[in-house]
């Protein structure tokens, strides 16, 4: 008896250390907003998590980092950020902060989708069914020349076959400096990818109804998901960096809504909605808030997913 405790309590001592172990070779991974995070929680499930600098509710233009933030940062294996276009302030500390990091920015990603920000505050309102290859994947690829410019409109999750190709990025990078776990990471975002599959062919169905319908959007931030799904905005309030807009833009605006008849203004959590009240004073207009950050949505693996749907939502209720 006495043989057979304390070969048990050593099996548990045994394992608690073993445990310790594989904790301490997890990754320490850090992501730039909740976007990311979800989409890195995916791909770890099982493993670890990783840290998020910019938490739901904050506007990931204008962040001040915490010193929480700058911990995480000089200790990270990895680092995945969406670009510097998106976190501009976000780029020196990761030159300063993470220099032991492996940094991943994720709108580099080859075969991704990349669009320039448009230019104007209306915009193109013909219908332009997405083209996609045979793969369903869009023909706009990644451009070297584009990226070099600083016109890339950096929201580029808001197509999901985006966020398949970053699944792919996410994993291999995972693997390369943990290859024990490298099938987990795998076989975890082929069931991510599987899941943006069946949300995409959700959306298709909710949003098949307003193909060719216009809106105005209170920032220039949605025009992946537009093209993605064939919905039109004709017109933004702000610019897609979220400064603030000219007297002369927001006439712009209003000038659009009368003339097409605009039956939809989005206005989003995090800005003002005042400047939506100025664009719709007066004009028979509905409005909704719309959300590419997901402030109301909880942090975890199915936030990216919970994301879209919303917008799906939001639009589906307004047009």
């Amino acid at each position: 008896m006495h043989l057979t405790v304390k070969g048990t309590l050593f099996s548990a001592i045994f394992g608690l250390l073993l445990s310790g172990t594989a904790s301490a070779n997890v990754p320490k991974v850090v992501t730039d907003i909740p976007i990311t995070h979800s989409l890195v929680t995916r791909v770890m499930a099982g493993i670890g998590m990783p840290d998020l600098i910019v938490d739901r509710g904050a506007s990931p233009h204008e962040y001040s980092l915490r010193p929480s933030n700058a911990a995480s940062l000089e200790v990270a294996d990895l680092v995945f950020w969406i670009s510097n276009g998106l976190t501009p302030w976000l780029d020196d500390a990761l030159n300063t902060l993470a220099r032991n990091a492996k940094v991943i920015e994720l709108m580099d990603a080859k075969g991704a989708t990349v669009l320039s920000f448009r230019e104007g505050a209306t915009f193109e309102t013909h219908s332009h069914q997405h083209k996609q290859d045979e793969d369903g994947h869009d023909e706009h690829k990644h451009d070297e020349d584009e990226h070099a410019t600083g016109n890339v409109d950096p929201h580029g999750w808001l197509d999901p076959y985006n966020g398949r190709i970053w699944l792919d990025v996410i994993a291999t990078a995972l693997s390369k400096i943990d290859p024990t776990n490298s099938d987990i990471y795998f076989a975890n975002a082929t069931q991510a990818k599987a899941d943006i599959d069946t949300v995409i062919s959700e959306l298709e169905a909710t949003l098949a109804e307003f193909r060719g319908t216009n809106f105005i959007v209170y920032h220039d931030a949605y025009q992946y998901f537009e093209k993605r799904f064939d919905v039109l905005a004709a017109g933004s309030i702000s610019l897609g960096d979220v400064s603030d807009p000219s007297p002369a833009r927001i006439a712009e605006v209003r000038k659009k809504v009368e003339e097409l008849g605009i039956i939809c203004v989005f206005s989003e959590p995090q800005f003002n909605s005042e400047l939506v009240r100025t664009v719709t004073d007066g004009v028979s207009v509905k409005t909704r808030v719309i959300d590419s950050l997901g402030t109301q949505f909880t942090l975890g693996p199915d936030f990216y997913l919970n994301v879209l749907r919303g917008i799906a939502q939001s639009m589906a209720s307004c047009l």
